[in-house]
């Protein structure tokens, strides 16, 4: 009966019309999900995606040539999947950087640092490689085939 007097004196209150009071208690952010995607279970989505000699372990954030680990920054590391999940798909400037640096006000010389951190460690463009094309003004688009599975070995 305790609850039903509390409601009961809840109710003596009337909001504005014009006030959502849903919209004001949400965090800024609410569209975006809590946690990003690496960290929903195995099943969700792929955990190992592979491409020309490189394999990306999601589960434990890391890039592998073969069996070495590649020597990559976290924020890189970051641009490399944002990309990978959206392969063959252009992904803006804008887009890169509220993935890589959210709620955060960072110069686009940034992404062309880590952008380019990224190339250099996967040896984009030697050896006929090709895996990130970069559309002057627009963004990036991940062009090399990919392989996913949802097992990681």
């Amino acid at each position: 009966m305790r609850s039903t007097a509390a409601f009961g004196r809840l109710e003596q209150f009337h909001l504005e019309p014009e006030l959502d009071v849903g919209r004001a208690v949400q965090r800024p952010d609410a569209a975006r999900p809590l946690f990003e995607k690496r960290t929903k279970p195995a099943g969700a989505t792929p955990t190992e995606v592979s491409f020309g000699p490189f394999r990306l372990l999601r589960a434990q954030f890391l890039l592998l040539e073969g069996d070495k680990p590649v020597p990559l920054g976290s924020r890189a590391l970051e641009i490399l999947i944002a990309l990978l999940e959206r392969h063959g798909e252009l992904v803006s400037k804008q887009d890169l950087m509220a993935r890589v640096w959210p709620n955060v006000f960072v110069e686009p010389a940034n992404l062309t640092v880590h952008m380019s951190a990224l190339r250099r460690a996967l040896r984009d463009g030697q050896d006929r490689n090709r895996f990130i094309v970069n559309i002057p003004g627009r963004g990036y688009c991940f062009v090399a085939s990919v392989a996913m599975s949802a097992h990681e070995n």
